[in-house]
């Protein structure tokens, strides 16, 4: 197979990045620099940030690079979340190659050359690389979650979380590198979707026979949530707009996306049976028992992988935070879409 290889010139696809960002003052001037460094031609890449009203300096931030870089332009989201942006950001690109990109993420230099390549040697409709993930900040919560985050307990079989051994097909990637007429073919982003919207984009794609391809070799840094109660937020956001996903892909992405509310249902009538059946009450206290088991297993594991077993005690309780806020926000998503018939509402703290 003959490697598209990108050199200077007009032969080089027209990329253009959309970020999305809110009050992002303190990543968004490090990621302009980020991009700035980048060794894809530099006439052929395009710069597009899409603002959600920012209530902090990130505009103004934006506005000094651009001051410099013709290529930068400030979009402004007047529905400030994320859908939006995209969608936004995709109608004013010009590029014939749009890559999604996140402000809480550092990318190697060769980050837009390597995807771009991959896009077309795999002929993919959509290339991302792997998450290496990393604490927020210094503080011994934001390190733990860090070290949740990247464990197979805590995000499950998530391919992009952990390494492959080389590129490989797979159901998402994050953020992606698309082709312009993906979107023409097969649709924008669902503005429904305040979370989990290229979860149903990237499953959309495969149900018209694309192909989404991880590699493995393109490494992200990506800064976790630096607080439990961000965290829970946001995985309690990531519950909650699954069930509309899979109603709207007319079936499940995942069968383990069904473990954290099963989980959930378990611990809160779990017991109800023992009233009536004690053996019964055994069996549940035996259920948590074993979950309490494998929690504080893969806190050990996890505490000698990342040579931090300092964080042995912290982790199980990061554990049961994220699988207890997804799994209860899928619960209260069952109830409003399915049940109620209810769609989309716009949650007031979803940043």
């Amino acid at each position: 197979m003959n490697r598209l290889t990108v050199e200077p010139g007009p032969e080089a696809p027209l990329v253009s990045v959309i970020v999305p960002c809110y009050n992002e003052a303190k990543f968004i001037g490090p990621l302009i620099e980020n991009l700035q460094q980048q060794d894809y031609p530099t006439d052929r890449l395009e710069l597009l940030l899409i603002d959600g009203q920012s209530q902090d300096t990130t505009q103004e931030i934006i506005g000094l690079y651009r001051k410099h870089d013709p290529r930068i332009k400030l979009l402004i989201n007047e529905k400030r979340f994320a859908p939006f942006a995209l969608n936004l950001g995709i109608r004013q690109a010009a590029g014939e190659v749009i890559i999604r990109m996140d402000a809480h993420a550092v990318y190697p230099e060769n980050y837009i050359r390597q995807l771009v390549e991959n896009l077309f040697e795999l002929k993919a409709d959509n290339v991302g690389g792997r998450w290496i993930t990393v604490p927020a900040n210094d503080s011994m919560t934001a390190r733990t979650i860090a070290v949740a985050l990247s464990s197979v307990f805590g995000v499950g079989d998530a391919s992009f979380r952990l390494k492959p051994a080389g590129s490989c097909p797979v159901d998402t990637v994050p953020f992606g590198c698309f082709r312009r007429s993906l979107f023409d073919r097969i649709g924008y982003f669902d503005e429904e979707l305040l979370r989990n919207q290229d979860d149903e984009f990237n499953a959309r794609i495969l149900q018209n026979g694309g192909a989404i391809y991880l590699i493995p070799d393109i490494a992200i840094t990506y800064f976790a949530r630096p607080d439990l109660k961000s965290l829970s937020r946001m995985y309690y956001q990531y519950g909650y707009f699954k069930p509309l996903v899979n109603l709207k892909l007319k079936k499940p992405a995942t069968i383990r996306q069904f473990i954290p509310p099963l989980f959930v249902l378990f611990l809160l009538i779990g017991w109800v049976p023992g009233i009536f059946c004690p053996p019964l009450f055994i069996g549940y206290c035996a259920g948590i028992a074993l979950y309490l088991a494998a929690g504080l297993f893969f806190a050990l594991k996890e505490g000698i992988r990342s040579r931090q077993f300092f964080l042995f005690p912290y982790l199980p309780v990061v554990f049961f935070i994220q699988h207890f806020s997804y799994g209860s926000g899928y619960l209260a998503g069952i109830f409003r879409f399915v049940f109620m018939r209810k769609r989309a509402l716009h949650l007031q703290n979803s940043r």
